[in-house]
């Protein structure tokens, strides 16, 4: 095999964040295409079977090595453990269609210009482009660089001045379409597979070719009854698979045909703005987006204007996100590394739902965005090819049967040789001695194995089906008995949905005054506390709805407060027109203002874990009110405001599992704009106004399945797209970490300028803070260990951010975090699927348990996945629970490990008998004697079904012995 890649060129084709595969270049040669057709006829059919079940071997028989630049065939090897094969045709798009249209020519400027790699890739002066297609993506041959690389978004080189300089005003009507023939069409495509090609891939498995030669020899020995019975039993299995299969294939269609038939604004930079359908999309086109609720067709730059976005497809959690337009700055460096912020803040992507697009004032009225990215390339196009290409799972089971069967068939060839030797000498006629030795090889390997070992499996699955639990891939089910790590999703999984108010800590100079509980009916008294959780939040009014966090939704809603737009007849100083207006309802007394009106937000950050909001009282002061985790907003506090007891007072609460918020506000000077206050300026001497308490309640069930669980020695982890607390009081709340076990806060920071990469760790309970490499200051692991010595004394939590830099820069410490790692927030949909994946490789038997379309590729991933929702995730997921709670998870780990021992038992038995069977036969053919069709009947059917009915115990699952 090296010989091959010796003298052919190779690279590394790049797919995705961290999907590789090595590229080998081949061309055919005729005469070796002839001398293969030759030994496909001769071989009557073997031969391109074996090359169907190995495509490297077909493209080493058929063609040479050659450099890329020459190849028109194309190698890929994946570099992970498999080293999976595939090969791919290399094709040319022709631009020569578009020359008697735009009049192009080899020296046209948009051809000579070779700033992008799409230029780049047109060969002259024929006006061709290479190009191969790989699982979705298309890549085009950079004739300078010598390389593929993928088209279908903008280049990450590009800075903001040159994107707003470049496509700030749109594309011309020859740009647009030379990037549509190269790029291809925006669109994420999912055909519905023909019955005819799933039955054609489902017959080729290797299994039924053996079953398909052991059928034929049978009948021609007049051995029909058997023969007959595996017909039958391989038709069913086949029926369904191709079922399943096909139901798959079209729930994946619907769910993205929709994406496809979107109509958008497109702004030309001579043709003005006109309508297209989303389909004719190119990177580098200018959106106009116009009016509300409007699905994204492509991933795009906001340049101008605000948008709000539900991101829910992305996080999990439908909660409106503000995005910010890409502002132009005179920097070279690259516009992801503009900003210290995250640059997500201003892209919209595919799949999310703009709620509300608004116009900066300055212009002329209209939100523009530049397409980034199109068809697979988009974020819903990564989710998508998740469930296409999962990557493939070594199961242990199925490995150790294929080694087995090898060792089956070393022997049966022995005894073929014996056989060929007896009736050799015997003179039997050449017919009957064939047929006697290849009796030899169905007899040591069995061809009903298959179908033995699925017997437990359908049994299982029939009992689960009665649960409401439904599996799409019946394989799986062995794979549950194995499980020894379970992640979970927290929203809709773990919790009910959103959070809960439980009430409010007022504090004065004397300290906190008594608890006031909303669900008394009382109404909060007016004051600064009451006008704080009235306007500090990121609220907006959608359609005569508000909408926006689940957190500031329930705090507004505690104040019976009304929220409203401020309309062109709205005259107040300082406060413009459109504003938003919150206003005391009309059955309120002893509100001595009429409504307060939000000038400017600073939005949350999960960094600075706060949001401040500067207000304006109608015929009142103008404040500014801060609200965000207890310790920060302190921090910004005048000392002596902040009571003494602040510490055990908070104490009291987060130990109870609360989620605890601060608010604190001061009053600001008028005569200065808004706009002229900096964020510093305001979150400064600010005046403590008490703790918000909200709880987010788990489902009844959660506790009690967790506990089930762990007590079986099956690690629990949460992976979640909510805020980091959040996650940590749900996860001390529902069991999944002790009361005597510490929380570790794990926080690791990209390289910024001048300074590294750093990682750092912190108690969550202490905040105590400690820097990597420091040897002065560390965090004692072994301390206040519970006397009963429980595995683990000590949990690592870490959001998605702080998991990237980890795993780009501190990858040797990643196993060593993991092993304790149980809390995951802030996960993005490929970050889970990569987290599930590095659990896998540390030998865990990994199970996903979720219910959004964000779960969808972790749900793939994972060895077994288990969806609580029959909306996206049941596409991807092999298991789909009606009861959208987790008490499916021990079910299907019970019936997992009785179809386990099941397959153990009747693989030992298979495996006995034939064995038997093997030497009982050998022996009768030393006086060229054998068994009777009915005696073989009886041992290959009878017994192995009777050992396949096996139930699961009843009783809580047990810690497993290996």
């Amino acid at each position: 095999m090296g010989d091959h890649f010796e003298k052919g060129q190779h690279a590394l084709l790049n797919e995705g964040e961290e999907n590789e595969m090595e590229i080998f270049g081949y061309r055919t040669q005729s005469c070796r295409k002839v001398l293969c057709l030759a030994g496909s006829i001769v071989s009557f059919g073997i031969l391109p079977l074996v090359f169907y079940w190995r495509p490297a071997w077909h493209v080493w028989a058929s063609c040479v090595p050659c450099s890329l630049q020459e190849a028109d065939i194309v190698l890929l090897r994946t570099t992970d453990e498999f080293q999976t094969y595939s090969s791919k045709k290399v094709v040319w798009i022709h631009l020569s269609t578009l020359s008697s249209t735009f009049g192009l020519t080899p020296d046209h400027p948009l051809i000579t210009d070779e700033e992008f790699i799409i230029n780049r890739a047109i060969t002259k002066p024929d006006l061709k482009v290479r190009c191969i297609k790989v699982q979705k993506m298309r890549y085009v041959w950079n004739n300078l660089e010598g390389q593929f690389q993928k088209v279908g978004s903008l280049e990450d080189w590009l800075s903001s001045a040159k994107i707003h300089l470049k496509f700030g005003s749109g594309l011309t009507r020859e740009e647009q379409e030379i990037r549509r023939l190269i790029c291809g069409p925006n669109t994420i495509d999912v055909e519905i597979t023909p019955i005819w090609k799933l039955l054609i891939k489902e017959v080729l498995n290797p299994f039924y070719i053996f079953q398909l030669f052991s059928v034929c020899l049978w009948f021609s020995e007049d051995y029909k009854e058997y023969a007959v019975a595996i017909i039958i039993m391989s038709v069913i299995s086949i029926a369904l698979t191709v079922y399943d299969l096909r139901e798959q294939s079209v729930k994946l269609h619907h769910l993205v045909e929709s994406h496809n038939s979107i109509t958008v604004s497109v702004c030309g930079k001579n043709a003005g703005v006109q309508e297209l359908e989303s389909r004719f999309l190119v990177p580098g086109d200018l959106l106009i987006l116009t009016g509300n609720k409007v699905q994204m067709p492509c991933d795009a730059i906001l340049i101008d204007g605000s948008c709000v976005v539900d991101e829910g497809m992305l996080t999990g959690e439908s909660i409106p996100i503000t995005k910010t337009p890409l502002l132009k700055t005179d920097s070279l460096v690259p516009w992801k590394l503009q900003s210290e912020a995250d640059y997500k803040r201003h892209i919209l992507f595919c799949g999310t739902e703009v709620i509300q697009a608004k116009a900066a004032c300055s212009t002329s009225g209209t939100v523009r965005a530049v397409v980034l990215q199109t068809g697979f390339n988009t974020a819903k196009g990564d989710l998508v090819r998740s469930i296409l290409y999962p990557k493939p799972m070594n199961f242990k089971l199925y490995r150790d049967a294929i080694r087995f069967l090898l060792c089956l068939v070393g022997t049966a060839t022995i005894g073929m040789i014996y056989t060929l030797c007896v009736y050799v000498l015997s003179g039997e006629s050449p017919e009957e001695v064939v047929k006697k030795a290849l009796d030899v090889v169905t007899i040591a390997v069995p061809p009903a194995l298959p179908a033995a070992l699925t017997t437990g499996i359908i049994y299982a699955q029939r009992r689960l089906k009665k649960r409401g639990i439904f599996c799409i891939s019946p394989q799986r089910i062995n794979v549950c008995g194995q499980l020894n790590l379970v992640c979970f999703d927290k929203t809709g999984t773990l919790t009910r949905d959103g959070l809960d108010l439980w009430g409010v800590v007022p504090c004065d100079r004397n300290g906190f005054q008594e608890v006031h509980s909303f669900a008394s009916g009382k109404a909060l008294p007016w004051g600064p506390l009451c006008a704080a959780m009235a306007s500090c939040h990121s609220l907006i009014l959608l359609n005569g709805t508000i909408q926006g966090d689940p957190l500031d939704l329930k705090m507004f809603e505690a104040t019976t407060w009304e929220m409203a737009v401020s309309g062109d007849d709205f005259h107040i100083k300082g406060v413009p027109a459109y504003a938003m207006v919150v206003k005391p309802c009309k059955t309120a007394s002893q509100v001595p203002v009429e409504g307060i009106a939000i000038l400017h937000q600073f939005p949350f950050s999960s960094t600075l874990q706060r949001m401040t909001v500067i207000v304006q009282e109608m015929g009142g002061d103008r404040l500014a009110f801060m609200k965000g985790a207890p310790e920060r907003v302190a921090g910004f506090c005048q000392p002596e405001t902040v009571p003494t007891s602040f510490v055990s007072e908070l104490q009291i609460y987060t130990t109870q599992g609360f989620r605890v918020i601060a608010l604190a506000y001061k009053k600001l000077e008028t005569d200065h704009h808004t706009t002229s206050l900096t964020r510093e300026k305001v979150e400064s001497d600010l005046i403590f106004l008490g703790l918000l308490i909200l709880e987010n309640r788990l489902k009844e069930e959660t506790k009690p399945v967790l506990e089930e669980l762990i007590s079986a020695r099956i690690r629990t982890v949460m992976i979640t797209g909510d805020n980091l607390q959040t996650a940590v009081t749900v996860a001390r709340k529902s069991g999944m970490v002790s009361d005597s076990q510490k929380v570790i806060l794990i926080e690791a920071n990209e390289t910024t300028g001048s300074s590294s990469a750093s990682i750092s760790w912190k108690l969550v309970e202490e905040k105590k803070h400690v820097s990597y490499g420091n040897q002065d200051n560390y965090i004692n692991i072994r301390e206040e260990v519970s006397d009963n010595g429980r595995e683990g004394s000590y949990h690592f939590a870490l959001s998605g951010k702080s998991f990237h830099v980890i795993t780009q820069h501190f990858s040797s410490l990643l196993p060593k975090i993991l092993i304790n790692g149980t809390i995951f927030a802030r996960m993005s949909p490929g970050q889970k699927s990569s987290l599930v994946e590095e659990f896998q490789k540390l030998d865990y038997f990994v199970g996903m348990c979720g219910d959004g379309a964000n779960d969808c590729g972790a749900l793939k991933m994972a060895h077994v996945g288990i969806s609580l929702s029959e909306q996206e995730a049941s596409v991807a997921s092999p298991f789909t629970s009606k009861t959208p709670n987790i008490e499916c998870v021990p079910h299907l780990i019970k019936e997992g490990r009785a179809a386990l021992v099941t397959s153990f038992c009747m693989f030992k038995y298979m495996a006995l008998y034939s064995m038997i069977q093997y030497v009982g036969v050998l022996l009768l053919y030393w006086e060229t004697n054998s068994l009777s069709n009915y005696q073989f009947l009886f041992q290959d059917l009878a017994i192995t079904t009777l050992i396949g009915v096996t139930m699961p115990a009843q009783h809580k699952i047990k810690a497993s012995q290996s």
